[in-house]
């Protein structure tokens, strides 16, 4: 007998189908007219059917327990990293990290560094009650820029129209490489608050002991280790698809997931040995490409693009389900006034001061409009989710005698890292999701109001101000146009086909033309450009044509006066291509 079946797996699977499926339906209206991220949608989702809603995805059921579920979320973010960093290397020309280790250098050092201390000191200031070392821990945390969130402004049309390629490639660079570098500024704090965080009354070794576990573990064991084995596993899997490849060993639908299967690749070795897989992810995904090839074989395929997206609606709705909303309210730890003051003041203050001061000595920002933007979008996403539940883990081993009694001077750090990393990221998906369409809708709202408050006349007339069709004579020099040419011209707007307007003399010289195929300039979907009649004895090489528009079109407009020379044309003839 047919029975509902209401399972955990049933729901989510298919709350997860269904979703995913409307959000395609709609992605290119959101994402490429409005500009909505897709982080941004997916996370509202998330927390429309997480239990603060609707409670169809119930994350507590399907872990057991808080531990569990922690550990779910913190692996589920390690593997959408890895797979992120890997791409982002993959994505950079060749050769990158070595010709731009100078701004990239300025990026990771001093300005990274003041970015935490920065954060430190807002945490601190606003926190009541916490300990400048906890407001370090938590200001480490939240320092790197996501590399998930900067997809958002260094991919699309909104970053093909507004964003030089050379500021797209250092913000990929820059996001992909601090991830991983996070780990020093985190533990640096970590090992300072557990030998000399209750006076080190529960761990003995004092301050020395903990700069020397974080210079020879963390340097040298988890940064260090991670670059070199990023590097030589990147260059080993390069190696071998190169050869493989050669022989056609390899089909097309494996080459094309390579780069994923190295992310997790790197991710789960990476994990058995302790050592940092989110450097090593970036390293191998720029070595891998060192040599521009894997980039330039895979760069018009939508399969990598394809898994990103997944991996990224999947992830910021789990984020949405998970969130600890209510504790933004209920804490002990700040208020929600303070909370709301901490998140703008960070959102402003811990990233663009130190642009701008910076961006002088930055090539690729150099200006104060790029560095306002770059300092701006420095987005806080799943790395600070991952290094919130690195710091979690880290706190449980604070327990004196392992029991489940914290140390009073950690007591309520779980809480309020949990508690100021969750909000910055909500904060930072809200806000970095929604600029740039508050920001377009910001500039064209008052020209639309000033058009429609305006005459029809005034407006047309204050669109087409200025465009004036120039006249040439015989000879092809400009001459100018008399009054009441100007006067009739300067209301006409210039029309161009194929990315140039063709001067008049030329066109009229020979106002058949006839389709053929060149082998050097044509149309790239028939290889075919328009050219001039050859059994016109008159005709003459065009001039003053851009080389990449098609020689031979024009538009001739009723109410221009023709030319001496082409006298002889009707005065309302539209000239077009005749096919033979």
């Amino acid at each position: 007998m047919p029975t509902l079946a209401l399972t955990n797996f049933n729901i989510v699977v298919g709350l997860l189908g269904g979703w995913i499926s409307l959000f395609g339906l709609v992605s290119y209206l959101l994402k490429e007219s409005l500009y909505l991220s897709e982080a941004l949608i997916s996370l509202l989702a998330g927390l429309v059917f997480s239990p603060h809603a609707t409670n169809f995805i119930r994350p507590l059921d399907y872990a057991g327990s808080e531990e569990n579920l922690d550990a779910i979320t913190l692996y589920f973010t390690r593997l959408v990293l890895g797979v992120q960093l890997v791409l982002a290397g993959v994505q950079l020309p060749s050769r990158y990290l070595r010709k731009e280790w100078k701004p990239l250098a300025l990026l990771l050092g001093p300005v990274m560094t003041m970015m935490w201390l920065v954060t430190s000191l807002l945490v601190w200031g606003l926190v009541p009650k916490l300990p400048f070392l906890h407001a370090l821990a938590i200001a480490a945390c939240v320092t790197p820029t996501d590399p998930v969130l900067s997809n958002v402004i260094v991919k699309g049309r909104f970053a093909d129209h507004n964003i030089p390629k050379d500021l797209q490639k250092i913000i990929i660079a820059e996001s992909g490489a601090n991830d991983g570098l996070g780990y020093p500024f985190l533990f640096f704090a970590l090992y300072l608050i557990k030998y000399i965080g209750d006076g080190g009354v529960s761990e003995s070794g004092g301050a020395g002991l903990a700069i020397g576990l974080w210079f020879g573990e963390t340097w040298g064991y988890v940064v260090i280790l991670s670059v070199v084995y990023g590097a030589v596993t990147g260059w080993i899997a390069k190696e071998l698809l190169h050869f493989c490849e050669e022989r056609k060993f390899v089909d097309r639908e494996s080459f094309l997931v390579f780069a994923l299967s190295l992310a997790l690749f790197i991710v789960g070795t990476c994990g058995m040995i302790g050592s940092d897989d989110i450097l090593a992810c970036f390293i191998a995904g720029n070595v891998f490409t060192w040599d521009d090839w894997f980039r330039l074989e895979t760069l018009d395929d939508s399969l990598q693009p394809t898994i990103d997206m997944l991996l990224n609606v999947v992830m910021f709705m789990w984020y949405g389900a998970v969130c600890p909303w209510h504790s933004f309210v209920a804490n002990s730890v700040i208020p929600i006034y303070r909370l709301i003051a901490l998140g703008i003041l960070i959102l402003l203050l811990r990233r663009l001061p130190i642009i701008l001061a910076f961006r002088k000595v930055i090539p690729q920002i150099d200006g104060l409009q790029r560095a306002i933007f770059t300092g701006f979008f420095g987005p806080i996403g799943c790395s600070a989710i991952f290094y919130l539940y690195v710091t979690l883990e880290f706190i449980t081993t604070l327990n004196p005698n392992h029991g489940d009694t914290p140390r009073p001077d950690v007591a309520n750090l779980k809480e309020a890292v949990s508690v100021l990393v969750w909000f910055m990221v909500i904060c930072s998906v809200v806000v970095h999701g929604l600029s740039i369409p508050l920001g377009k809708f910001g500039i064209y709202l008052p020209r639309t109001i000033s058009r429609s408050l305006s005459s029809p006349g005034d407006a047309i007339s204050s669109q087409l101000r200025g465009r004036v069709i120039p006249r040439t004579n015989s000879g092809g020099d400009t001459v100018a146009n008399t009054p009441n040419e100007s006067r009739s011209t300067s209301a006409r707007p210039v029309f161009r086909i194929g990315g140039s307007v063709i001067p008049r003399h030329a066109a009229t010289r020979s106002p058949t033309f006839r389709l053929s195929i060149s082998s050097e300039v044509g149309d790239p979907r028939g290889n075919r450009e328009l050219s001039p009649r050859p059994s016109e004895p008159d005709t003459k090489p065009f001039t003053n044509v851009n080389p990449s528009s098609y020689p031979g079109r024009t538009i001739r407009f009723p109410d221009e006066q023709p030319d001496s020379e082409a006298s002889h044309q009707p005065e309302r003839e539209v000239l077009s291509p005749s096919f033979e």
